[in-house]
């Protein structure tokens, strides 16, 4: 199986500018990520776009969406910044079928101490392996249906608009 990975920038490959105490975008840390969680599989890496979540609009999302469909992998990972990674799983879950597709980002940049990017994206390597067709968002250790997922920005956590999770 081989899994596509889309970068799309977010949280998760921001870098601390200790010039301006700012955390911008440079490079992306996915590949090191993979490095370091000795991951073997087989997932070609393509960076979309290196964007702050909150910069991104409607023409961001439809990109990521037609770069979906265009994809001859049936298993895909998309890094998301986190404000609006529900409303780019929106997008997909309404307009692709057959493929699984699993979202996550960070909460703490990759490169600082205590991050949570590296177990987000394990998560999500795992999940799109296992899960069936359709659209996920895979943080805090739980794997979200599109259509019920938010971020709770008061506790720094995503969680379920209902009661039950996907698994």
């Amino acid at each position: 199986m081989q899994i596509q990975l889309f970068i799309t920038g977010g949280t998760l490959d921001k870098v601390y500018n200790p010039l301006t105490g700012e955390l911008v975008f440079d490079q992306t840390s996915i590949p090191a990520m993979l490095a370091r969680g000795r991951c073997t599989l087989d997932i070609a890496v393509e960076t979309l776009s290196l964007k702050d979540s909150l910069d991104m609009h409607d023409q961001d999302r439809t990109n990521i969406l037609q770069r979906c469909q265009r994809c001859p992998a049936t298993h895909i990972i998309i890094t998301h910044g986190t404000d609006t990674m529900a409303a780019t799983a929106e997008v997909l879950g309404k307009h692709i079928s057959g493929k699984t597709i699993v979202l996550s980002g960070a909460m703490i940049p990759y490169t600082v101490k205590h991050s949570d990017a590296l177990f987000n994206l394990g998560c999500a390597v795992t999940g799109v392996q296992l899960l069936p067709a359709g659209v996920y968002i895979a943080m805090n250790g739980q794997i979200f249906s599109w259509e019920n997922v938010m971020k709770n920005r008061d506790a720094g956590i995503f969680q379920q608009h209902a009661t039950n999770s996907v698994y």
